[in-house]
């Protein structure tokens, strides 16, 4: 394999000591394992996230330099499904601080975990706050369908909950990447929850009030969300709407200003008329 420029584990020792000095955002993805209906495999959130980060850093291999992908996230939820691998809370949170306080540690300042798995979000988002309360480094985490949440709602078919796991959004993706991969005539529509004012699940359309009770209580398939309506043409829109998107975001957050931090027990604040 010839060396690319944009890969983390690409390089010598000698070599990221060089590139610490042009200070790219360093691009951490993070997916699963775990189940995706009938019809998809079990590398869905793995292998979306890591074909969204690696084509972004090929577009910008000056400004985004990615890690490794971490393939494992939090499924305690999904372990009735065979073949899911659940990677605890506490683990997986402490797991992925490491990682980002290394990257600080050898100078690094900025630092996107980008996620795959949606259920990674809640403890990705508290690796983010530590790292930047714990290092030099400003760290922030995302889930790519919130990049392209404009063109994804432009072409959406099924209602709300038909984009929440292996149905219309992913699987369109998926259909795009690799459709060799996907069986569509196992494809189904599966939405059990209860009906609710508050409480429902979608990718794009989330809930006011978030509960995850264990999955099969809701869904047998493993699909939550209308994946019959997939296509490949869909998909298309949305990763290169992801895409776009993240140029655009590494750009912006790699030159993201950062105010001066003032400790008001060592120094008097500024209070107009005192």
């Amino acid at each position: 394999m010839p060396k690319k420029r944009y890969l983390y584990h690409h390089h010598t020792w000698p070599e990221l000591g060089e590139r610490v000095k042009d200070q790219p955002v360093v691009v951490l993805p993070i997916g699963s394992v775990e189940d995706h209906g009938y019809h998809l495999p079990l590398d869905v959130d793995n292998f979306l996230i890591w074909n969204i980060c690696e084509e972004a850093a090929k577009q910008s291999p000056d400004d985004i330099l990615l890690m490794p992908l971490i393939p494992y996230g939090y499924e305690t939820h999904h372990m009735d499904f065979t073949g899911t691998i659940d990677i605890r809370q506490e683990h997986l949170l402490n797991f992925v601080l490491d990682i980002t306080k290394s990257v600080a540690h050898h100078g690094f300042k900025r630092i996107l975990i980008a996620d795959g798995h949606g259920s990674n979000m809640p403890i990705l988002e508290l690796v983010a706050r530590r790292t930047i309360l714990e290092s030099d480094a400003l760290c922030a985490c995302f889930i790519w369908p919130g990049l392209a949440s404009k063109e994804i709602a432009a072409i959406r078919e099924s209602e709300r909950q038909g984009m929440a796991h292996a149905a219309e959004l992913e699987t369109s993706v998926y259909l795009h990447l690799a459709p060799e991969k996907v069986q569509m005539d196992k494809a189904v529509k599966d939405i059990g929850m209860p009906e609710s004012e508050f409480i429902w699940m979608d990718l794009m359309e989330g809930s006011p009030v978030r509960l995850m009770d264990e999955w099969t209580r809701f869904s047998k398939s493993g699909v939550y969300g209308d994946a019959t309506v997939a296509t490949a043409d869909k998909g298309k829109i949305v990763f290169e709407a992801v895409l776009a998107a993240f140029g655009r975001l590494v750009k912006e957050y790699k030159n993201r200003p950062r105010g001066e931090r003032t400790d008001y027990h060592r120094e008097k604040p500024n209070i107009p008329g005192s």
